[in-house]
């Protein structure tokens, strides 16, 4: 992979781990790192070498704080438009990336960065993390997916409270709401994003990746046509490999190895 100003990437047994790396500015997303990020998940789609991707941010104060504030600030209402849509369409690449994507809240993740975490498939967060959608004390509502993603999470309820106040909550309170899946102190954060990552890897990885394109499918579209979905995935794993592996080792009593075909 490119090196990248803003981003720190590596790969270590199947698992590749991104950092938003601007720690003097919290991590807040400026253009230049948005458009990384899409760089750095177009060529993740195709390596088939990382299995699971973590997301993170660089230091202990922040995973993202929001987008670049001062980038922002003097845009027109087209350049504001286009700004959010550029966001989205990163933030839908790294949601419709093949592999699964961990989100590892270490801090902060307001705005742009709550959105960031919201477009990852699990959120594994620390005990100091803060979330929240702030943008109406800035005169906007969030632009990069916030206000399809939360309610889609948490409810429509108490997405409009979080939305329509702008409140932070606390890691237990985005537990408590289900915006994020598990909590950890600070130092096992990496740990335990690490340890559901390898977890994953050792499950058949087409069938993973089925999972993920089913869930993401069937939000969009009614329950008739997601169960048809679903069978039309399920029955063409019957023709792999995986299916062949994974149930010759369920019928022999022992734990399959995806790797073995």
């Amino acid at each position: 992979m490119s090196e990248y100003a803003n981003l720190l990437f590596e790969v270590e047994q199947g698992i590749g781990v991104v950092s938003i790396n601007r720690p003097k500015a919290l991590n807040a997303l400026n253009g230049a790192t948005i458009h990384e990020l899409d760089d750095l998940f177009t060529k993740l789609a195709t390596d088939s070498s990382v299995k699971v991707v973590i997301l993170t941010g660089s230091g202990e104060k922040s995973f993202v704080a929001g987008a670049d504030i001062t980038e922002m600030q003097n845009m027109s209402a087209m350049e504001g438009r286009n700004w959010g849509k550029v966001a989205q369409a990163v933030f839908n690449k790294i949601e419709n990336l093949p592999q699964p994507v961990i989100a590892a809240v270490n801090g902060y993740a307001l705005g742009g960065g709550c959105e960031l975490a919201m477009a990852c498939d699990i959120r594994i967060a620390s005990e100091q993390a803060k979330f929240g959608q702030p943008e109406v004390s800035l005169g906007i509502p969030p632009g990069f997916g916030g206000t399809q993603r939360l309610p889609r999470l948490v409810g429509k309820g108490r997405a409009k409270e979080l939305l329509f106040c702008g409140d932070m909550i606390d890691a237990a309170e985005a537990y408590r709401i289900g915006l994020v899946n598990q909590v950890v102190g600070a130092e096992e954060l990496m740990n335990a994003a690490k340890a559901m990552a390898g977890k994953i890897i050792t499950r058949a990885p087409l069938a993973v990746k089925v999972c993920k394109a089913a869930v993401n499918e069937g939000l969009d579209i009614d329950l008739e046509s997601g169960m048809a979905y679903e069978a039309e995935v399920f029955g063409l794993c019957f023709a792999t490999e995986d299916q062949k592996v994974g149930m010759r080792a369920f019928v022999e009593k022992r734990k399959p190895n995806f790797c073995e075909k």
